[in-house]
């Protein structure tokens, strides 16, 4: 009798973990470059169920199988393109990326499955940027600022990486900050004139824009970052120049949640919540007859 009520309350737990990443989902809804996650469930391995023939003859029947409860497996991202919004900020920038594969179609969820049910998913682009112990991370929040030594920096103040992985350095040939310039969509930077802007060593300056191969494997880090487990490494490279990536300045990526679809499954996980609630209150007062009332007979 205590294997429904098991059943129930692992439901109970995913269900509630599914409301979670929901609730996150909607609480980031105005932050930039933000992509939604989906909380996927899975099934326990199933059981083979026999009786034993009340100890009457050799073996035991099968009676079929039986599940034994759902647990959320983990989340993923859907990393499909959000909306642009135009801020007119030169220091906001945006990336519209549609990396394709030869040989492959994504559907819009950026997914791609072979006649044998193997999943390909879509290479994104992304920002790449240096925490306070020196890492790399990877970033579609593309608001942007300049700190006083003319370096661009993200809201959390970590640094911009150029083309050659050195942070980026707006200054000009006296040492000052550069305050109006213009980005290409390949995201190479432009004086007022219309010149390059080049490093001390005389290199153009440009942003380092790293293409993930596989998106799922980018892990969320918090303030908008990612980050990649040892050993994946291999799946992050820089973005090559005939992949369709382009560089908007003066905009920002708007999240790709989708509020109005959020508030419906949200609400679909309360209701599976409640529902497994009450079996384990059936449960809970099937155990409490046993005790008492049966019992006592």
């Amino acid at each position: 009798m205590l294997r429904g009520l098991y059943t129930a309350a692992s439901g109970m737990i995913s269900e509630q973990r599914r409301h979670d990443t929901i609730t996150n989902n909607i609480a980031n809804i105005n932050s930039p470059g933000f992509k939604q996650g989906h909380a996927l469930s899975r099934s326990f391995p199933e059981m083979l169920i026999s009786t034993i023939r009340g100890g009457q003859g050799a073996g035991a029947a099968p009676l079929g199988r039986l599940n034994t409860g759902v647990f959320s497996e983990e989340s993923i991202s859907l990393h499909t393109q959000g909306d642009l919004q135009e801020t007119q900020n030169p220091f906001d920038f945006a990336l519209v990326s549609n990396i394709q594969v030869p040989g492959m179609t994504f559907d819009a969820a950026g997914k791609y499955v072979n006649e044998d049910g193997e999943r390909t998913f879509q290479p994104q682009a992304l920002f790449t940027v240096l925490n306070a112990d020196g890492e790399q991370r990877y970033s579609l929040n593309g608001k942007f600022t300049a700190d006083t030594a003319g370096r661009l920096v993200n809201a959390n103040g970590d640094l911009v990486v150029g083309r050659d992985g050195q942070p980026i350095r707006l200054i000009d040939g006296t040492g000052q900050p550069i305050h109006v310039f213009k980005v290409t969509d390949k995201g190479e930077f432009l004086d007022s004139n219309g010149q390059q802007i080049v490093d001390a060593a005389g290199q153009p300056i440009g942003l380092m824009l790293s293409r993930a191969e596989n998106p799922n494997l980018l892990l969320r880090e918090g303030n908008g970052l990612y980050r990649i487990n040892p050993g994946d490494e291999a799946t992050i490279t820089q973005v090559a120049a005939g992949d369709q990536v382009e560089v908007r300045q003066g905009f920002v990526e708007r999240s790709n949640v989708d509020s109005a679809q959020s508030m419906v499954d949200m609400m679909t996980a309360l209701r599976a919540y409640e529902a497994n609630q009450k079996v384990i209150q059936f449960y809970d007062k099937s155990m409490e007859k046993a005790a008492n009332e049966v019992g006592r007979v």
